[in-house]
């Protein structure tokens, strides 16, 4: 049963009458160039932004207004760290209303631990979108929805990225994952590809 519908959705001038079907415990990449409505569909399922037409539906329910961080995260190009909270701190801020521990294995799992006390202002930009990354899979949602997550990473953090993917997938969150990069292309359960606004 798919846990992501997506019927016949358009935006603005951005998507065309796009239908997807995504179910659990998978890796879907969307793929496409730059413009090709990418990030806007990412918005649209992480229910940020709502369909011009159509509806996006995650367990059958209208998705807009944004759900809990469990049911559906969001990494965003723009990474929305908090600059003044530590890493740690920006990775736990879903749980903040939780009593939750500290991700240790999650933060090491993506190379984080030993800048884990560090403001985030005060570590690179790759560092960031990983604590960016970490923070979207804190809670283990339903679905993980995440824009271009490898854009500022080496090779090595790569790796990391894309073992910190398959450990979500299988503990059944839904990866939707959109990207350029043929790596990531290559381990996907689904690849969604997207011309001007339309599948392709």
């Amino acid at each position: 049963m798919a846990l992501v519908e997506v019927r016949n959705v358009s935006h603005t001038f951005v998507l065309h009458d796009i239908t997807l079907a995504l179910e659990p415990a998978t890796t879907a990449v969307l793929a496409g160039r730059s413009g090709s409505g990418k990030t806007t569909l990412c918005h649209l399922i992480a229910g940020v932004m709502a369909p011009t037409s159509g509806s996006v539906l995650v367990h059958g329910r209208p998705v807009f207004p944004a759900p809990a961080w469990e049911t559906v995260s969001l990494l965003p190009q723009r990474l929305a760290l908090e600059p003044s909270l530590t890493v740690t701190e920006n990775v736990m801020l879903p749980a903040a209303l939780r009593a939750s521990v500290p991700p240790l294995s999650l933060l090491d799992q993506l190379g984080l631990t030993s800048i884990a006390h560090r403001p985030a202002q005060d570590t690179s930009l790759g560092e960031q979108q990983r604590t960016a990354l970490a923070r979207a899979l804190v809670l283990n949602p339903a679905v993980a929805v995440l824009d271009e997550p490898t854009a500022h990473q080496d090779d090595d953090h790569v790796a990391l990225v894309l073992a910190a993917l398959r450990a979500a997938v299988d503990t059944g969150t839904l990866v939707i994952v959109a990207t350029h990069d043929q790596r990531v292309i290559d381990v996907a359960d689904t690849v969604v590809r997207l011309h001007s606004g339309r599948l392709s």
